[in-house]
Parts: structure tokens; sequence; C-alpha cells
């Protein structure tokens, strides 16, 4: 699959004055194992819904049959990077309130039924 996050694009720009972002200098300070070991826990199924969701804003023609290629700016790269980022994060948020409500539910109808299972 390659590389998942590449530390490498952490620059710390600090133009026209503005202040050195305090996320990035934490990714900075953070061993690229750690990066790695992160960018990997997003499960199958959200990996699935941004390259879904980043195909459809670059376009869909199939690359076998056409040969697609695709520009973009700087500023608007970046900013389709940033939406891809916020969609996998809400995503992520989403699959472990999805999870925690199943453990819940699941935890509930064990107490309703406590001697379900045990054949008592």
């Amino acid at each position: 699959m390659g590389r998942l996050f590449n530390p490498e694009f952490l620059t710390t720009d600090s133009q026209d004055g503005q202040p050195v972002n305090s996320l990035i200098q934490y990714l900075q300070d953070q061993s690229p194992d750690v990066l790695q070991r992160v960018a990997r826990s997003a499960s199958n199924d959200v990996q699935d819904i941004i390259r879904h969701n980043v195909q459809g804003l670059l376009g869909m023609l199939p690359g076998e049959q056409f040969e697609v290629k695709v520009t973009a700016n700087r500023d608007n790269l970046a900013n389709m990077l940033a939406s891809a980022m916020m969609t996998g994060y809400f995503l992520r948020q989403m699959e472990q309130r999805k999870e925690l409500e199943e453990t819940l539910f699941a935890d509930d109808e064990m107490a309703v039924n406590p001697d379900e299972d045990l054949n008592l």
C-alpha cells in the first residue's frame, strides 16, 4: 500500500509573521513509527469512503480506458486534502460511536435476559 503518512510534508513555514502551528510541532516530535501506526489505524471502511470521496472530487473516468490527468493549483489541492482529512476524522469518530452503541445495546440485551444463553 505504500506509505500512508509522509512526515516530510510537515514543514513549519512561519512566513508573514504568522505563529508556527503547534500541531505541526507536535507531529514533528513524534517518531515515524507512531505516525505510521496511527495512519494505519483507519479501518478499511473509512479508507473506502475517503477513496470514493476523493475519486468523486477528481472525477470517475476509468484510468484503464482514458489517459486521465488532473491539474490543480497548490491552494486547491491543499483544500481538497484538508477536506479529505476532516472527512476521515469525522468518519473515524462516527465509526467509534457506532461501535460504542453496538456494545451498549449488546450489554442492554444481556441485562434484560442474563440467563438466556446459559441454558439454565
